[in-house]
């Protein structure tokens, strides 16, 4: 069994007594005091997250636009620089390969934010795209580490230590160049957790340093470290889907309800056609929002159905620590994706009452 890799902050979540699991590959905590209180800390007002584990890959060269471009399916050329784009990459039958984060310094220079269980894939397929296109490829996840800020005291926080305004970062916009405890940090007004917060690329040495002072910084607002629990109970009550769960090779961006992401009137992007002709012809099924009637919580990759026939596939469930409720998201065939459509999530062999709801669970208290 290969051993687990490890980000510049494992000492931190040791001596804050992070309980540390296996995620994709790498030893991180899933939780510290607890999920529901790591969960309302960040909701209420504070909580920061190690997220070194993502990918980081910087594109450069005179056809880093062109070459970008043809690897998403978001359409960069509405970006200004130093905004940031979130799009997907797709096989040619429309599967998708990850999704992901656009940053655009300029026309020239892109960064590339991947997840952690994609990194090598990704780089495969980004290496194996590049034919014709004159760019520079690197990556620099090894090289950097990452944190997320997150929750409504999150900027007053991070300004008590930052020499930069940062009213000033727009949402989905980005500073290369912010100081924080002596170190100089990428600072974007992005996150995954429906709050307000910010994301801070750094040196590898300079992460505990950092992470120490926001900490320290943050005593008096009611600051928690957060691990994975919560990013995942978080993530989901806003509706942000997770690669593995509600994006795979085998689900399309349509299919995900990721519409929104993929722009067909663009020239060209791989998987272009292929979403051309699923939209032409209709879905079969898509990725809905549901709330249990019935006692239980449902989980990932149970069954959901009609009866005694099989309809779909639970992709995330959980109790909502906000909400105090169970609820999910599932595929399923279309015909059972309308709101109020009742359906049954088969648990431990019993089949509970569930039905189809929006899955704008908790609206977003994001900074615009």
């Amino acid at each position: 069994m290969a051993e687990l890799k490890r980000t510049p902050l494992y000492e931190s979540h040791k001596k804050h007594g992070g309980k540390l699991v296996d995620f994709a590959g790498w030893e991180l905590p899933i939780q510290y005091e607890g999920i529901s209180g790591e969960h309302e800390a960040v909701r209420n007002h504070v909580g920061i997250f190690d997220v070194s584990h993502m990918g980081e890959v910087e594109i450069k060269g005179q056809d880093a636009t062109a070459f970008v471009q043809n690897l998403v399916t978001n359409d960069i050329g509405v970006l200004a620089d130093f905004q940031i784009l979130y799009t997907l990459m797709c096989y040619p039958h429309g599967g998708i390969v990850d999704d992901l984060l656009v940053y655009k310094y300029h026309k020239n220079h892109y960064l590339l934010v991947i997840n952690a269980g994609n990194i090598q894939k990704d780089l495969d397929w980004i290496f194996k795209n590049r034919e014709g296109y004159n760019v520079d490829i690197s990556d620099i996840s090894s090289i950097t580490a990452e944190m997320a800020l997150q929750g409504p005291k999150a900027e007053e926080l991070l300004q008590r230590l930052a020499d930069v305004d940062l009213s000033q970062i727009g949402f989905f916009y980005f500073n290369e160049k912010v100081n924080i405890e002596g170190a100089e940090c990428l600072v974007s007004r992005t996150g995954y957790t429906g709050e307000d917060g910010f994301e801070i690329y750094l040196k590898n040495e300079d992460a505990e340093k950092v992470w120490d002072a926001i900490m320290k910084a943050g005593g008096d607002l009611g600051i928690k470290a957060a691990g994975l629990g919560a990013r995942d109970t978080l993530r989901f009550e806003a509706n942000l889907p997770l690669y593995g769960n509600e994006m795979t090779e085998d689900i399309t961006p349509l299919e995900a309800g990721l519409g929104y992401f993929v722009k067909l009137n663009k020239d060209h992007f791989i998987g272009k056609d292929a979403l051309v002709k699923q939209k032409a012809e209709g879905l079969t099924r898509k990725i809905v929002g549901f709330e249990m009637e019935d006692k239980g919580i449902p989980r990932h990759g149970y069954d959901v159905l009609d009866g005694d026939k099989k309809i779909g596939f639970v992709t995330t469930g959980y109790l909502s620590p906000t909400l105090k409720k169970a609820i999910g998201l599932a595929m399923v065939e279309i015909k059972y994706a309308e709101l109020g459509t009742t359906i049954e999530i088969l648990l431990r062999n019993k089949p509970s009452k569930g039905k189809v709801v929006s899955r704008k669970f908790y609206t977003k208290q994001y900074k615009k």
